[in-house]
């Protein structure tokens, strides 16, 4: 069993998914992720400013952003969204423990901006989503600013003065 299955199936029993659901919805992710990639969380959703346009399942991975949805009349799935983590920008969420809601949104490399609505039944589940969406895109992804280590040229902070120059 790869590490993508050994992670999405005890987020899904943890979500309260059904076997029916994720079963369904499995062949979709399949094709997104890969073997190697871990899954942080799986959960239902919905879109506050499209309430009826049917139900969506979220993944997310280390690497990358899943949404599927499934419509009301003919449960037919599609792929709604699929991104890597670093495409998307000014991703914010608000978690709300008197409605037992987190609302992510993200703007996605197409420019467009979606917004999640992220139910859960209980207060103290707000804030455990609240920490694995803070994992997810505040302690991972960081400005590229932060990824330098060195220039060329800097000398170690450590460094004695005149230690590099030549000794001829």
């Amino acid at each position: 069993m790869d590490v993508f299955s050994r992670t999405f199936l005890p987020a899904a029993a943890e979500a309260g998914l059904a076997v029916q659901t994720v079963s369904r919805h499995m062949p979709v992710f399949r094709r997104c992720v890969g073997s190697g990639d871990a899954t942080i969380l799986v959960t239902r959703c919905s879109r506050p400013d499209r309430p009826v346009t049917g139900d969506y399942l979220l993944l997310l991975t280390h690497r990358r952003l899943v949404v599927t949805q499934q419509t009301r009349l003919l449960h037919r799935l599609r792929l709604h969204l699929n991104t890597e983590l670093r495409e998307l920008s000014n991703v914010t969420w608000s978690p709300d423990p008197r409605l037992h809601s987190v609302e992510m949104a993200a703007t996605a490399i197409d420019g467009i901006r979606e917004r999640f609505l992220i139910r859960t039944s209980h207060p103290k589940q707000v804030w455990q989503l609240d920490a694995l969406l803070n994992q997810a895109f505040r302690t991972r992804l960081r400005p590229p600013g932060a990824r330098v280590v060195a220039s060329i040229g800097d000398a170690p902070a450590d460094a004695r003065p005149g230690m590099f120059a030549p000794s001829w």
